[in-house]
């Protein structure tokens, strides 16, 4: 059996390339308004500005899911209505997502 040619192996080389994204997901306790609360992170890929999409659960156990965006170099909130306690923790959650892409 010969060997293979050279572009052969070139061509098969090039094609195997992939490009792998990073899959960045974490959870994190964060104190608020004197309560633990459990808060899941995930950053969405392939959007055009960074975006972390990010669920908590409320006092009754249902899910409250928002979005953060990074905006001048920090990490602001998106959506509008949520309780006002998520609202009050944006700092807080800023400082979380940073400290995980270090």
């Amino acid at each position: 059996m010969d060997a293979p040619k050279s572009g052969v192996v070139s061509l098969i080389l090039q094609t195997m390339m992939l490009n792998f994204k990073r899959n960045i997901h974490f959870t994190r306790l964060v104190k608020v308004a004197d309560r633990l609360r459990e808060f899941n992170f995930r950053k969405l890929p392939g959007t055009e500005t960074p975006c972390f999409h990010i669920d908590v659960p409320d006092d009754r156990g249902n899910r409250i899911v928002f979005r953060m965006q990074q905006e001048n170099n920090s990490w602001k909130i998106v959506d509008q209505q949520l309780p006002p306690w998520i609202n009050a923790t944006e700092t807080k959650l800023n400082d979380v997502i940073e400290e995980e892409l270090r």
